[in-house]
């Protein structure tokens, strides 16, 4: 992988972690520029290789978090392959896992001991409740924390049961988080020269999107309930049916905002309704506010309508689907990339990282790993290992040298 004026260039990153969160953090840091060995069961690997959907027994998900890192296959449950993997650590800066908390001490790979030999380690922890607290030892994957956080109880409509999103929701922004305290743990170890334990929950970084509901709760007394597309903060804001049966999002959620889309709908006048007039009141009759909306996008199809919002600059955009997105020109340009080196693959678009730097022109995903496909090559480059003693480690079981 070329520099390119990648930032964390140099940077070297053991990724102990499986599935989502973690292989997310991974590959954040990846998208910048690090070297992320991902250590993997020498037999069947991370276990999202099996995710659906997959084409040609390659799954689309694993390749999304991973595709650009090295993987070898180590086993941890064996005394040889915890010792590779900590001499792989003692030459890295970071390393991220998702163990339940108390596994790397149990195994001799926990913060005290592998600092001791690299005091400057920094050390990303990712689990259900965090490495603190009475719920520690509970597992826990996205859906429990998205239950747990409060999210799946607001999400929805009144009259639907609590709701999960049909994706990685808490994992992935884990995942960012977890990346954003690698950030700032390598900044203040440049600063003091040590290293950190940066530890997430699963459920925090969601619990805190949905602060505000706890906020009211605590200085309200009021629970909050499924409200469906509405916010219960701003009015009017929504998702709306145009004429063809398309659908469109309107956010008015501002007061002039919310003026320039009663003049869109050539009602002027309803900003002058004490009805309407401020968002406290538009909020107080918001069923008749979202009627009017609702009756005006079904006047036209989705296209006019939007043209009509952009001339008069309200915020809006299409309910896009996934062909939608894929033929967009600004997502062309902007934010979805190919993974190259990988025939399956050809012509397959993801979205690319998360954030753009002026002085960097972003990643190359230049395939997608095989379990254990760099097993000889990072242990024979980071540990000097021969042939024969990778040879009698494969044979052995401890490590997966990708069939070499």
């Amino acid at each position: 992988m070329s520099d390119n004026g990648a930032p964390l260039a140099g940077l070297r990153v053991v990724e102990l972690g499986t599935m989502y969160a973690a292989p997310t953090a991974g590959r954040m840091l990846r998208d910048f520029g690090a070297d992320v060995i991902k250590v993997e069961d020498p037999r069947t690997g991370d276990y999202a290789r099996q995710w659906i959907p997959q084409k040609d027994g390659l799954s689309l998900g694993f390749s999304r978090l991973n595709a650009g890192k090295r993987s070898v296959g180590i086993d941890l449950r064996t005394d040889e392959g915890r010792d590779l993997v900590r001499r792989l650590i003692d030459e890295a800066d970071v390393v991220v896992e998702s163990f339940r908390p108390g596994r790397l001490e149990d195994w001799g790979l926990g913060p005290e001991v592998l600092r001791e030999s690299n005091p400057g380690l920094v050390i990303a922890r990712v689990s259900g409740f965090g490495q603190t607290g009475p719920n520690r030892l509970l597992p826990g994957f996205g859906t429990v924390a998205e239950t747990a956080s409060g999210f799946a109880n607001v999400n929805g409509w009144p009259d639907s049961p609590p709701t999960s999103p049909p994706f990685g929701f808490a994992d992935s922004i884990a995942g960012l988080s977890a990346a954003m305290g690698v950030s700032m743990a390598l900044f203040n170890r440049s600063r003091t020269g040590r290293g950190e334990v940066v530890d997430v929950a699963l459920y925090e970084p969601l619990m805190f999107i949905i602060g505000d509901m706890f906020l009211k709760y605590t200085a309200l007394g009021e629970v909050q309930q499924r409200i469906g597309n509405s916010t219960g903060a701003a009015s009017p804001r929504g998702i709306y049916e145009a004429a063809d049966g398309k659908f469109l999002s309107i956010a008015a959620s501002n007061q002039a905002i919310a003026a320039r889309l009663f003049a869109a709908m050539g009602r002027a006048d309803v900003i002058d309704d004490p009805r309407y007039a401020t968002n406290a009141a538009r909020l107080a009759h918001n069923d008749e506010v979202q009627a009017m909306v609702i009756e005006w996008c079904k006047r036209a199809p989705r296209d006019e309508v939007l043209a009509i919002l952009e001339k008069f600059e309200v915020v809006s955009a299409p309910v896009n689907d996934a062909a939608d997105v894929v033929k967009d020109p600004h997502f062309q340009e902007r934010t979805l990339v190919e993974i190259t080196g990988n025939e399956i693959l050809a012509n397959t678009l993801m979205p690319g990282p998360v954030l753009h730097l002026s002085g960097y022109d972003g990643p190359v995903y230049d395939g997608v790993p095989t379990v254990g496909e760099q097993t000889r090559e990072i242990l024979t480059e980071r540990l000097g290992l021969d042939d024969a003693e990778l040879a009698r480690l494969a044979a052995a079981g401890v490590i997966n040298d990708g069939g070499k």
